[in-house]
C-alpha cells in the first residue's frame, strides 16, 4: 500500500505511529570480536584442539567473541604481527619485544607461575651424554626467532663454544619428529610442547640440556583495540583458573592459570640484546 492511499483510507496515525518506532528502535548489536592469533608452535590443528576451548570459554565469560587464528609456521606468524593482522595475540617473549615498538602490542596477560626455559633434545638411544658431542652435528629448531627454542639453546652452544649445524623445520613439533626418526643429531623445544607430543614420539626421545628461565610468552593487545575491551578479555582470562570449567580449559595446555601482565616484565629480554631478524626475510 502506498503513502497517499494509506492517508485516504484512514490509516496515516498508524502508519506514522509504525514509522516512528521503526526509526527509533535501537539497532540489534553485533557481538563484539576479536581475532587471537597464537604462535604456531604445533600443527594448526594441534592449536586449535587445545587452545578453541580456552577462548570460547573466556568469550563467554567477557561478551567478546574470540576468535582463533594462527599461520603456516613461526615466520608467517611473523610477518601477520609485522602487519598488525591480529587484535589480540599470544606471542612469545622475543616477539613481543620486537612487535610491542612497531606496530605497538601491549601486553596485558602472562601464563601464571611459569618461567620460560628451552631444552635440547636427543634420541633415547643416542649415545649424546654432553652438548659438547654434538659439534658438527645438524640440530632442528622451529625458526630462528623462536625464543626459547631456538634462540636460547642457540646462545648456549655459542656460550660453550660449540658449533653446529642449524637446521629450521617451522614447528617445534616438526623438530621433535625429526630427532626421534634420526634426520637430526638434537633439536630444540621447549618442555611445554615436549609434554604435549604424541606419547610415541616422547617415548624416544630424551632431554640432554636445559636452558636459564625468562619471563614467559605475552597476552598482547593490538592498539587498536579499546582498553575497556582489553579488560573485559584480561578478567575473563584471570578467572580460567579459579573454577572447575576453567581449569579444564587450561589443562590441554599445562598452564596453571593466567594473570595480569605488564609491558616493564619483558625488559629483562630487551637487556639481552638480542638481534635476530623476524618474518619471511629471515
Amino acid at each position: 500500500m502506498n503513502l497517499r492511499l494509506a492517508a485516504r483510507r484512514g490509516l496515516w496515525p498508524w502508519l506514522s505511529l509504525l514509522l516512528l518506532m521503526a526509526s527509533s528502535a535501537p539497532l540489534r548489536a553485533s557481538p563484539l570480536e576479536l581475532s587471537v592469533g597464537i604462535v604456531p608452535q604445533q600443527s594448526a590443528t594441534e592449536l586449535a584442539r587445545v587452545w578453541i576451548p580456552l577462548l570460547q570459554e573466556a568469550a563467554s565469560r567477557s561478551g567478546v567473541r574470540l576468535v582463533f587464528r594462527t599461520a603456516p609456521d613461526i615466520p608467517m606468524f611473523e610477518e601477520r604481527l609485522k602487519q598488525g593482522e591480529y587484535d589480540l595475540a599470544y606471542m612469545n617473549p622475543y616477539h613481543y619485544v620486537v612487535f610491542s615498538k612497531s606496530p605497538g602490542y601491549r601486553a596485558f596477560a602472562r601464563e601464571k607461575d611459569r618461567r620460560l626455559a628451552g631444552i635440547i633434545v636427543v634420541a633415547k638411544d643416542s649415545p649424546v651424554t654432553d652438548i659438547k658431542q654434538l659439534a658438527g652435528k645438524s640440530v632442528a629448531f622451529p625458526a630462528p626467532a623462536a625464543f626459547a627454542a631456538s634462540i636460547l639453546p642457540r646462545a648456549e652452544f655459542a656460550r660453550l663454544g660449540v658449533p653446529i649445524e642449524a637446521r629450521y623445520v617451522h614447528s617445534h613439533d616438526s623438530v621433535y619428529l625429526g630427532v626421534a626418526q634420526g634426520l637430526f643429531a638434537a633439536g630444540g623445544g621447549i618442555k611445554r610442547t615436549f609434554e604435549a607430543i604424541d606419547p610415541a614420539v616422547s617415548a624416544r626421545l630424551r632431554i640432554l640440556s636445559t636452558t636459564p628461565g625468562y619471563v614467559p610468552h605475552a597476552f598482547a593487545a593490538h592498539p587498536r583495540v579499546a582498553p575497556e575491551t582489553v579488560d573485559k578479555v584480561l578478567v575473563a582470562l584471570a578467572s580460567l583458573g579459579k573454577d572447575e570449567a576453567g581449569r579444564k580449559t587450561l589443562a590441554p595446555l599445562s598452564f596453571k592459570g593466567i594473570e595480569s601482565a605488564a609491558d616493564h616484565e619483558w625488559d629483562e629480554i630487551r637487556r639481552l640484546r638480542i638481534e635476530q631478524r623476524v618474518g619471511s626475510a629471515q
